[in-house]
């Protein structure tokens, strides 16, 4: 973070100061939420949660080198209390942006920004030092702690948005006021919560109404192939930059193919001249994500060629995302574990098609959650299409949702061995570890909530003695 004074926090956030002999000293380090990342110079957000009371490591972290504690008690250590730490994070992290000399990028869609915003790092820190989200820490909390890891010499900063329902973007474009705004897509991704997708993109549209205008720099970056978020230019006074496959794209690629490992490349057509690409990531669906990337980068001084150099060396910054890994004896397990949604897992059994050809498959897939009354049909959809991909076999791991998937596929056309329904993780190992032949191809894809990376990490022998851990 800039460093400011415990007595300059203080006031931001309308705090009090508690047990602070000298409120002239400053935090030089970042905001911490965990105890286990204290440095010298940090301020700890203290945080009641269910099973933890962040309080309750008070003295421990002043010990470890945090300079005060932000929380909602005194702690009889340095502190500054206040009624709200959440709100008091966004006002601190709103206070530190507005010094920055950074660009502000954010992005929000259903599918893909982890990847996407993992690309944009990558692409943008060719051109000046770069801090973005880790992982897909996008909510209220996560926002404003990866604002306030900015220092003075970040040039640009680039934020990963989520939301679970209208007014949720909104308010995080106001803690960390975008210049430049990118919506991937509109999905079906919590469509639960939403209650359609229409409602989905009023929420995602959020982003483009928060920019600035044309005149003061404000750029949004629009999917061209999502008619739902191409609408969105109406809802915005920025400059509207379009990204994808259409031919009327200001950023678009032509000639996409992949290579023999599934590998996507592309040739990129800028307004300002064309490159190849050849990406380390695996499935087609990134090139959707690499362009949104190169429209961002380009808008903001980047040449084509620069770009696509760019784009050619990235790879996952993000665990359990499309993570590839050969053993040695040949078999190939690739875990994109993190999520599911229906964009998603289609993306990534043909990712999964791709990189099997000539070999076997296998697709070991969980419950998609929060897909409310579409849960069936989409499960339903998902088995289907893993049949129609030529997938060799299909392990449905789970309850109800598996068993979905599993009829899907088994209506599709896929009988006997072809598709299996098994009860948990565990189950799920035990199949593979008998089943699997040198040259296979694993993809362990579900929700969060189900936990499938267990299955990849027993696969790779990177778990506890190889074995499922109790979840």
């Amino acid at each position: 973070m800039i460093a400011l004074s415990l007595a300059e926090i203080a006031e931001v956030v309308g705090g009090q100061t508690y047990d602070i002999p000298d409120p002239s000293v400053q935090v030089t380090g970042p905001v911490v939420r965990d105890s286990r990342e204290v440095e010298p110079g940090t301020l700890f957000a203290a945080f009641v949660g269910e099973r933890v009371d962040g309080h309750d490591y008070a003295r421990q972290v002043v010990e470890a080198g945090a300079v005060a504690v932000l929380g909602s008690r005194p702690v009889g250590v340095p502190a500054i209390v206040v009624a709200d730490v959440q709100k008091a994070l966004g006002a601190l992290a709103r206070h530190v942006v507005r010094r920055l000399g950074a660009t502000l990028v954010a992005l929000t869609g259903s599918a893909g920004k982890t990847s996407t915003k993992d690309l944009i790092a990558q692409v943008l820190q060719h051109k000046a030092p770069t801090v973005w989200t880790p992982g897909s820490l996008n909510n209220e909390i996560g926002l404003p702690l990866t604002a306030l890891s900015a220092t003075e010499e970040t040039r640009f900063l680039v934020l990963e948005m989520g939301a679970r329902g209208i007014g949720h973007i909104r308010y995080l474009a106001d803690l960390t006021p975008p210049k430049i705004g990118l919506v991937l897509n509109v999905g079906t991704a919590h469509i639960g919560e939403f209650g359609g997708r229409e409602q989905i993109a009023q929420a995602k549209g959020e982003l483009v109404e928060a920019l600035p205008s044309a005149d003061d720099g404000g750029a949004a970056i629009l999917n061209a192939d999502d008619p739902l978020v191409r609408a969105m230019a109406s809802r915005t006074k920025a400059k509207v930059v379009l990204f994808g496959e259409s031919g009327e794209a200001d950023v678009r690629a032509e000639n996409v193919r992949l290579t023999d490992s599934g590998q996507p490349a592309f040739t990129l057509h800028t307004p300002s001249g064309a490159s190849d690409v050849t990406m380390r990531l695996y499935g087609e669906h990134h090139v959707s994500n690499a362009l949104a990337a190169a429209a961002v980068a380009h808008e903001l001084g980047m040449s084509a060629e620069e770009i696509a150099t760019a784009l050619s060396e990235a790879g996952s910054l993000s665990r359990w995302r499309m993570e590839v890994t050969e053993r040695p004896d040949g078999v190939t397990v690739v875990n994109d574990a993190y999520n599911a949604n229906p964009e998603s897992m289609r993306a990534a059994l043909r990712a999964l098609a791709a990189m099997g050809k000539g070999r076997r498959t296998w697709a070991v897939l969980g419950k998609m959650a929060e897909l409310g009354d579409e849960a069936l049909a989409e499960h339903d959809a998902v088995g289907r299409l893993a049949v129609r991909l030529n997938v060799g076999k299909l392990v449905a791991v789970g309850g109800r949702e598996a068993s979905w998937l599993q009829l899907g596929a088994y209506n599709e056309g896929s009988w006997g061995e072809e598709s299996v329904h098994v009860s948990d993780a565990q189950a799920a190992v035990d199949l593979l570890r008998s089943e699997l032949r040198p040259g296979d191809v694993v993809l362990v894809k579900a929700s969060r909530s189900v936990g499938l990376e267990s299955v990849a990490e027993a696969l790779l022998g990177t778990g506890a003695e190889g074995e499922v851990a109790a979840r």
